[in-house]
Order: structure tokens, then sequence, then C-alpha cells
């Protein structure tokens, strides 16, 4: 028992006791901001190697961005990383972050679906289903069920089969041999049930994009709950994102 006190005293407590407003430490590059200030947009443009960045007026597609750094980097005056992880929507377009404009990434409650609210708002089971990434993202959504994070406490797990699930959590670009795997995965779920795209490449394709590997045609037919932007997604992300579409009241 001493040991344990004295475990504590000189290491702090491992659990984060609210992960909805805890502070990030470190260099970690959370929601844009974009000045009006005046710069090359030429190059500024050229500078993303997904076309994450667009001008009139300049805008950031966090559903496309790296989060690299390069931009901030080479133009600190204009564009800036915060240390605001709540990268997550409801609503593709609100992944965009434009010029003069400094706002928080929310879930638009008057979107969300009602049953959502209804069923899922204290407890959500998830299948993650990794379609062509490269584990990152993976990673993350295990350590948001770590003791430091503990997406538990909130009643949302991981499930080993989608026959328990409530939703699917997709992660990378999606390969086309993973589309038909997908399908099966969400055929399998009871309704109601939700789509989630985690990561830059689940939600545009990221560098992935143009390549004829990638078939991203089962977004085509479904519609997708919640976005949660990253590259990859942190796990106070990933558990902001969840509150906000389940527990959020309209």
């Amino acid at each position: 028992m001493l040991d344990n006190l004295k475990i504590v005293y000189h290491q702090g407590k491992q659990f984060i006791p609210n992960p909805t407003t805890v502070e990030v430490p470190g260099i970690f590059r959370g929601r844009p901001v974009i000045s009006s200030e005046k710069v090359n947009e030429t190059e500024l443009l050229n500078l993303c190697p997904t076309g994450a960045i667009t001008n009139n007026p300049i805008k950031i597609d966090l559903g496309k961005c790296t989060f690299c750094g390069e931009c901030a980097m080479r133009f600190p005056e204009k564009i800036s990383f915060t240390k605001d992880y709540k990268l997550s929507s409801n609503e593709r377009t609100n992944l965009i972050v434009k010029e003069g404009e400094d706002k928080p990434i929310e879930v638009n409650p008057d979107t969300v679906r009602e049953e959502i609210h209804r069923v899922f708002g204290r407890s959500l089971k998830l299948r993650s289903i990794s379609a062509g990434g490269d584990n990152s993202c993976e990673w993350e959504l295990g350590a948001a069920n770590n003791v430091q994070f503990d997406i538990s406490r909130y009643g949302i797990d991981f499930v080993a089969s989608p026959r328990h699930a409530d939703g699917i959590v997709i992660t990378g670009p999606i390969t086309k041999n993973m589309t038909e795997a997908i399908q099966i995965c969400y055929d399998a779920m009871p309704e109601p049930k939700i789509i989630v795209l985690v990561g830059t490449d689940a939600i545009s394709g990221g560098i992935f994009a143009d390549s004829p590997a990638i078939d991203r045609s089962f977004l085509e037919k479904h519609k997708v709950d919640l976005y949660i932007a990253g590259n990859p997604a942190h796990p106070l992300t990933i558990i902001n994102g969840f509150l906000n579409l389940t527990r959020m009241e309209k």
C-alpha cells in the first residue's frame, strides 16, 4: 500500500479526469487559424500535398489536411495551429476552416439523427475496420481505451463482431479489396446503426485519393454520421467526437 502511494505521489494519476477539458501538452497540432495577412497564395497552395488549401478566400479542409504543418512553418504570419483537439463534426463542410475565422469545429445537433441520441446516448458499441490504413489511426483508437483516456467510462466500447455493434468505425482510404468487406460488415449490424470516418485517409482518401487501388463507392451509398479529423486522429479528438455526436442535446 505504501509503495503504491509513493508511485502516485511521484508520478501522479495516470488517467485523465476529464478528457473534454484537458489541455494537450507538447507540439500537438490541432485546429488551424488563418489570418487576413496577405501572402503569396500560389506558393501557399502549392505547398499542400493533398490540395487541402484553397483560395478566394484561403481555406483549409481538415478532411484532406495531413497536419504536416508545412504551411504554418513557411507562412507563420498567415497560418498557425492551435491545440484545440475538438476536430469532429457530423457535417463534412464543418471541417473547412476559413480565413479570418476563429471558431470551434462542432457537431450540428439539429442534423444529428434523433435515434442516435435516443438509442446510443448511454451505450455505444463499435466495430473498427481498417480499410487499407497505415495503422496510425488504428493505434489511436486503441489508445482511446487505455488507462489514460478510458473511453469506455462513457459506455463506448469496441467489439469483435458487427452483430454486436451499433456502428462501424472506418480508418484508411478504403482499398478495392476492402469495399465488399465493409459492406458485409455494415449489413450484419442491426438497425439503427452509424458510420464514422476516422482520420484524413478515411474522410477524403488523403495522399492516396487519386490511387487506382482506392474504391470509395461504399460512402456514396450510405450517410456518414461523424467525421473525426486528424492524421492520425488524437484519442481526445476521438472521444470528444463520439460524445458530441451521442450526448449533445438539441
